[in-house]
């Protein structure tokens, strides 16, 4: 039986190994590369990141990498942006200056919120295990990147600003803090996002990466 192929985004400033290791662990063939070649011919791509936008985004300039990422996105090759790769997805960031992002999900990326009154102050940057709640009540998680998710698994999570997409409809899943709803989760038909670390996050995280994958 032939393995399935998932092509891993290197640009240098992400957390690779434990991505590679994560799909890897569920019997894929991880492919680690900058190869614009081998990013065409994917048909799983992800794209990890750790940090900050703003020099995330100027690493895949530098590597000529934004063009590629974004034809194989509009041509339905399934993409995963995992961390900050899920904060590329979408339009602009506020972090360290306005920067533009890849745009492939209308949206923005803001500083942390306040603490709600009555609610614990939320520390920055917000490492924690979290619990995912749908978006909304007409959210269904079946054949999602969250198929058979169960409500009180926790997953990983580990950043200092929030994404914001435009769309409602494009927020699957979300988390609470201090009161708040964060955004864990976006989605919009072949491009999906999560602000946690499933390659981080156990067994609950790695049948996410096998979620994908099947998609």
């Amino acid at each position: 039986m032939n393995m399935i192929e998932v092509v891993i985004i290197d640009y240098g400033i992400s957390n690779i190994l434990s991505v590679q290791q994560g799909f890897e662990k569920i019997g894929a063939r991880a492919i680690v590369s900058s190869n614009i070649q081998e990013i065409n011919q994917a048909k799983l791509l992800v794209l990890p990141g750790v940090g900050a936008f703003q020099k995330a985004m100027q690493a895949l300039h530098n590597l000529n990498l934004v063009d590629a990422i974004i034809k194989a996105a509009n041509q339905g090759v399934p993409l995963l942006g995992i961390c900050l790769g899920m904060q590329l997805l979408l339009d602009e960031s506020d972090e360290f200056g306005l920067t533009k992002g890849l745009g492939l999900i209308p949206g923005r990326v803001e500083k942390f919120p306040n603490g709600k009154e009555g609610h614990s102050s939320i520390k920055i940057p917000q490492i924690n295990w979290h619990e995912l709640i749908p978006s909304n009540d007409q959210i269904d998680w079946k054949n999602s990147l969250l198929n058979n998710h169960q409500p009180n698994d926790a997953l990983y999570f580990i950043h200092s600003f929030v994404a914001k997409p435009s769309n409602k409809n494009h927020i699957l899943a979300d988390y609470i803090c201090g009161g708040n709803r964060i955004t864990a989760v976006i989605a919009k038909n072949n491009i999906i996002g999560c602000q946690f670390h499933p390659e981080k996050s156990g067994k609950v995280g790695l049948q996410i990466l096998q979620n994908f994958m099947m998609l």
